[in-house]
């Protein structure tokens, strides 16, 4: 009775601890709550920003052609002139001479080319009579012709002559704004001086110089053949732009493709837009951007910022809630942000539920409870 005994006490022991592991085990976590959108499709307008600087439409030095002391300055710095006006008055006296000379000399000329003539219509009928020899005749031919040589010299040296007279004016070259006058009254300017003396710009129009990718301006041609893009002319889509102050320029204009040449190091392209500017708020060098309209895209996803996240290599990715409620991570595309979303263009579809809260407790396979948000907000 007592090798009884011994056997039955172990096994009673092992199995009132057996029990008690049983009774001690720790519970299984409910699932872990995380908020999700569902993602529907929805009509978006895409637009493209690109950043720029604004560039004259025209600018011209204006430079003397003659030499002379400047006498008068005729224009108010920093008012508007137009092509032909009058800018500086550079002392004429020389030039006057010049022209005067030149005359007298067209008028000897033409009194010798007459007498010359005469002659040679007298000697006509008397070589026919034989009264006079023919080198006389010859002569007298040879004289008349080089009289009208120097007629022609002389108009030639009177031409001149005025041309410099005129540049004695010294006009405005373009329409446009001119700016502060480098050089005063009394100042002597010379022939072809590197110096400017004035600067005139055309601000209306005004040019928005962007710089983008070369594949980027190959789907822009494309979707402007395929007329996604709006057009307002030939070859040129409608563009509106963005001040340095956030504010919102108020005349549209047209980007052009045409003539535009490829950085070889960086590959990208600069492409030339044309504002319009009437009260010349845009001034060259300023930097703007550029909103160009692509289009409406009639299936657009557009997935909440905050649900997007990066890898180690930067690629794009969400966590996505499937139909089990079993959360995985799923790689995307992004195209670009629109307000306070991403649109994706590629690794989702219209239904499926994204996770915007709660990603940091949960794990890919992990079950989860879903709580639907407020939709993804429509683009304007």
């Amino acid at each position: 009775m007592m090798h009884y005994s011994r056997v039955v006490a172990p096994a009673a022991l092992i199995l009132g601890l057996a029990a008690c592991q049983r009774h001690t085990a720790p519970p299984q976590m409910p699932p872990q709550p995380v908020k999700v959108v569902t993602l529907r499709t929805q009509p978006v307008e895409i637009h493209t920003q690109l950043p720029g600087r604004t560039e004259a439409f025209e600018i011209a030095q204006v430079r003397p052609q003659v030499s002379g002391v400047i006498m008068q300055r005729l224009f108010v710095e920093g008012s508007d002139v137009k092509a032909g006006q009058q800018l500086y008055q550079i002392d004429p006296r020389t030039y006057q001479a010049a022209v005067d000379v030149a005359q007298g000399q067209l008028l000897h000329a033409q009194g010798t080319e007459v007498t010359a003539r005469a002659k040679l219509n007298r000697y006509g009928p008397l070589l026919k009579a034989h009264a006079i020899s023919q080198q006389e005749y010859d002569d007298a031919l040879a004289a008349e012709r080089a009289a009208q040589g120097d007629v022609l010299s002389a108009k030639g040296q009177l031409e001149r002559a005025s041309v410099d007279l005129g540049y004695t004016h010294m006009n405005a070259p373009i329409t446009g704004r001119i700016g502060r006058s480098i050089l005063t009254v009394g100042a002597l300017v010379t022939v072809n001086q590197t110096n400017n003396v004035a600067i005139v710009t055309r601000l209306d129009p005004i040019y928005v110089d962007v710089n983008l990718p070369a594949t980027e301006l190959l789907r822009f041609k494309r979707e402007l053949a395929q007329g996604r893009l709006t057009r307002v002319g030939d070859n040129a889509a409608s563009i509106s732009i963005t001040l340095e102050d956030g504010t919102t320029y108020e005349h549209a204009g047209r980007m052009e493709f045409s003539e535009v040449n490829v950085d070889e190091a960086t590959a990208t392209v600069v492409v030339r837009g044309v504002m319009p500017n009437p009260e010349h708020l845009l001034l060259p060098g300023m930097y703007v951007h550029a909103q160009l309209a692509e289009g409406m895209d009639p299936t657009a996803l557009l997935v909440p910022q905050e649900a997007v996240q990066r890898n180690s290599h930067g690629d794009a990715q969400v966590w996505v809630v499937d139909a089990d409620n079993k959360a995985s991570i799923r790689p995307v595309v992004t195209q670009q942000a629109i307000g306070t979303n991403w649109l994706v263009t590629d690794g989702l579809k219209d239904g499926e539920r994204v996770v915007v809260e709660g990603v940091l407790k949960i794990h890919p396979g992990d079950k989860v409870t879903p709580v639907d948000v407020s939709p993804t907000a429509k683009a304007g």
